[in-house]
């Protein structure tokens, strides 16, 4: 039994675009639009279309999240029938992706280098280390 369960597929030619309700069980509270777009391009194999995720909603006391997309071959199209503020919401959270990603990147890099960082730690312990033995002579023929 796959997560995605199809409750309508309804190609509509009057609008140039294919609407799609689905079943997310299992995610509902965790599903993220975009981890959604991810399972239904997987799921239906749309490749290169673009999906605009309409609506995702839980419902109380079951574990379903029910979604609805809508899947267009052309994106100026698309951005002619839908309000632009869905797509800057789309655009916003695709930033914060990447950003996160970058910072994961940046955050594996510096691992990388921090063992380099501690030596020069240990040296300059050695160093001090160092320092107390010339001046203990130093203090034994003062007395």
């Amino acid at each position: 039994m796959s997560l995605i369960q199809t409750i309508s597929d309804v190609n509509n030619t009057f609008l140039s675009r294919r609407e799609l309700t689905c079943n997310f069980t299992g995610l509902a509270g965790k599903l993220k639009k975009l981890e959604a777009i991810d399972m239904i391009n997987k799921e239906f194999s749309l490749g290169s279309k673009i999906i605009i995720p309409i609506r995702l909603k839980n419902h109380s006391g079951k574990s379903i999240t029910t979604g609805t997309f809508f899947v267009y071959e052309d994106e100026t199209l698309a951005k002619k029938h839908v309000d632009p503020t869905i797509f800057a919401r789309l655009e916003k959270s695709k930033a914060k992706k990447a950003e996160a990603e970058k910072a994961s990147e940046e955050a594996i890099e510096t691992k990388s280098e921090e063992p380099d960082a501690e030596k020069p730690a240990e040296e300059v312990i050695e160093t001090k280390s160092e320092e107390p033995d010339a001046e203990k002579p130093a203090e034994e023929k003062s007395e």
